[in-house]
């Protein structure tokens, strides 16, 4: 195969041209700029970077402007009238999974697993490797770990210290495959949420995110029904364990800065961009 053409090398190459893009943005590098910052020829690089966002670096630059976060802020407004009557599906690809969610309940939680079998495993994504952990109820555990899977593989058993662990990297690939298809089959994705009443308010409210659309924690706040609890918004959103499907990579500043993640900058904008591309929409400012 050609390593081009393998996922994990096209994120790589991606990941470092988004660095060296928002690190520039506002001088506006040109193509030749950006494939000399990441050692590739130009003709190279747009061919990974489109095959691997669907947008060219050019519109890609332009999804990095505050003019269009702003813009999209502004898009999102709309969403907050149509979430209720919107559910959890829709016709984009993530919601095409039809994720439905079930909390575990305190006496589980205080249990920390005993008499549950944790499955558990790596694989590739298309934004680098991760760990995946599972029991028979579903979906548990999502996080990337670039190259650190002994701190990723203690934080989930720390979750779940009494469980019987099995590690299975095969079945890990095959939930990963799922989660990340490129054409999504319409099924039941079940994901086991483990927090507060208000964090699971806060993850259920982010679900009816759709893909390529981003709202202000303002705005997730509004949805969550606390309209005036921004500050634990966030730390709802720094407790998340199951990454991209619960997708606080879509909640981005007032200002229009995409703000930290968990699991990298680079790795959210990179997450956005791949869902505008997936959704077939130009970025492009006001």
């Amino acid at each position: 195969m050609d390593e081009l053409q393998s996922p994990a090398r096209q994120y790589a190459v991606v990941a470092r041209a988004i660095d060296y893009l928002r690190a520039n943005a506002l001088r506006q590098p040109t193509l030749a700029d950006v494939a000399t910052a990441v050692h590739m020829s130009e003709f190279h690089l747009q061919r990974v970077f489109a095959a691997w966002a669907g947008i060219s670096p050019k519109r890609f630059l332009q999804y990095l402007t505050k003019e269009y976060a702003r813009q999209a802020l502004r898009t999102s407004a709309d969403l907050l009238s149509v979430t209720e009557a919107s559910g959890l599906s829709s016709a984009s690809r993530l919601h095409d999974l039809m994720v439905t969610c079930e909390a575990m309940t305190p006496g589980e939680i205080k249990r920390g697993g005993s008499g549950v079998v944790l499955g558990f495993g790596c694989g590739a994504t298309p934004f680098g490797e991760a760990l995946v952990g599972w029991t028979a109820r579903g979906l548990c555990y999502l996080a990337f770990v670039d190259g650190d899977n002994a701190s990723r593989v203690a934080e989930l058993a720390s979750q779940w210290p009494a469980a019987q662990r099995e590690r299975d990297d095969a079945q890990a690939q095959q939930w990963l495959d799922q989660v990340f298809a490129a054409t999504p089959r319409r099924g039941s994705l079940h994901l086991v949420l483990r927090g507060t009443n208000f964090q699971l308010k806060v993850w259920e409210a982010l679900l009816k995110v759709e893909p390529s659309r981003v709202v202000s924690y303002s705005q997730l706040a509004q949805l969550a029904g606390t309209p005036r609890a921004q500050r634990a918004v966030g730390s709802a959103l720094a407790a998340n364990t199951i990454g991209y499907l619960i997708p606080c990579h879509r909640v981005i500043r007032e200002s229009g800065d995409f703000g930290r993640y968990r699991w990298g900058s680079e790795r959210k904008t990179a997450m956005l961009a791949w869902e505008a591309g997936q959704a077939g929409h130009e970025a492009r400012p006001e």
